[in-house]
């Protein structure tokens, strides 16, 4: 069992920049698939950024390259994402995700994983 939890979240204006972190608890999650997804109000759950297993490669989705990066912290089994030039459309609830058997081609399916923070919120004004 590994237990999520997301911080970061905030208020902020169109242009600016946040930081979120998912800290992992009661497992180390350094092997594991961890991905990041938003639900915006109203609208389905979409995949941001994934960081694959052990290997450290990353995936984003369209609309953030370039923008954002997902990163690993092993030392404090946490993984963040740094998010820049943030826009009105990237304002939601962000969510941690973590499996451990996901296959590459399955990384951009909220089903797929097994374990889940609670999520955080992100507004930004435009």
């Amino acid at each position: 069992q590994v237990h999520l939890e997301e911080s970061g979240g905030r208020y902020v204006q169109a242009g600016s920049s946040l930081r979120l972190s998912c800290a992992a608890s009661g497992r180390s999650f350094s092997r594991d698939t961890v991905a990041w997804f938003r639900q915006p109000p109203g609208k389905e759950r979409e995949f941001v950024a994934a960081i694959f297993r052990s290997y450290g490669r990353t995936y984003y989705g369209d609309s953030v390259k370039g923008r954002f990066t997902i990163s690993r912290d092993n030392a404090n089994n946490a993984v963040y994402l740094q998010m820049n030039n943030l826009k009105p459309e990237d304002a939601g609830v962000y969510y941690c995700a973590t499996d451990s058997t996901i296959i590459l081609s399955s990384i951009f399916n909220p089903q797929q994983y097994d374990y889940w923070g609670q999520g955080t919120q992100v507004i930004v004004s435009s």
